[in-house]
């Protein structure tokens, strides 16, 4: 699937975007993880674009352009970039993100997008993956997390304190120790969802580290990544019909 720049115009600016699979029916939102945009998250969209989705990939850091680029399998490694990192992580809010998401659906029903949307995150992605689906829960139909951090965290702007705003499926996929997602989180996550009537699923991915779904990432597994594949690909055929 090759892959059209676009420029999304947002109500801070104008963010960068890729977008895969323009003229399908069904759309989906790729929020990106911690490095920003590159070309594993590019292969990724387009392996979803692939499965009949028009896939939209935008800079969530774009507020903060020009920035990077990031190694994702040292940055954090590395003091400076870990530091121009967490500035940038810092700077872009969970709302600021809602607030665009508007603009990341309209951007998908003008590359002709009809049918149902969905939104997959990954890292950071994931919390938001799942706060657009609570912010527009007419326009999307299913929401996926994976190693998404903070899901059920005591922030206010944690997405199980809008689990009753969701009217989409929800799948998260959790690596098997992560400290940004313990067990009382998802405990309180699961909780939430039930609570809400959320048509939901929460899997263990025992033996993943977090980051093991990305190519780039130093924790990406091929054999854990090519699981999630199959249950995103599952999950996306089933909500987005």
């Amino acid at each position: 699937m090759a892959k059209k720049d676009i420029e999304i115009k947002t109500k801070d600016g104008t963010a960068q975007a890729g977008l895969f699979g323009a003229g399908a029916k069904a759309g989906v939102i790729l929020y990106m993880d911690a490095f920003g945009p590159r070309p594993a998250l590019d292969g990724m969209a387009e392996r979803l674009a692939a499965e009949g989705y028009a896939v939209l990939v935008p800079d969530l850091f774009y507020r903060n352009a020009p920035y990077g680029p990031f190694d994702a399998a040292t940055a954090f490694e590395n003091e400076d970039s870990r530091k121009a990192l967490m500035a940038i992580l810092g700077a872009t809010t969970q709302e600021m993100t809602n607030r665009d998401s508007g603009a990341f659906i309209d951007a998908l029903v003008a590359a002709g997008v009809t049918g149902p949307i969905g939104t997959v995150g990954y890292c950071l992605g994931g919390a938001r993956a799942l706060n657009a689906a609570a912010s527009y829960p007419d326009r999307i139909k299913a929401a996926a997390s994976l190693h998404g951090g903070n899901l059920a965290s005591d922030a206010p702007d944690s997405p199980y304190r809008r689990a009753a705003e969701i009217k989409a499926r929800v799948y998260v996929g959790t690596a098997g120790v992560d400290s940004s997602f313990p067990p009382e989180q998802s405990a309180r996550l699961a909780e939430a969802l039930r609570a809400a009537e959320i048509d939901h699923i929460i899997e263990n991915y025992v033996g993943m580290e977090h980051g093991w779904c990305v190519p780039d990432h130093g924790a990406y597994n091929k054999v854990g990544a090519e699981r999630h594949w199959k249950r995103l690909t599952e999950f996306f055929s089933e909500a987005l019909r």
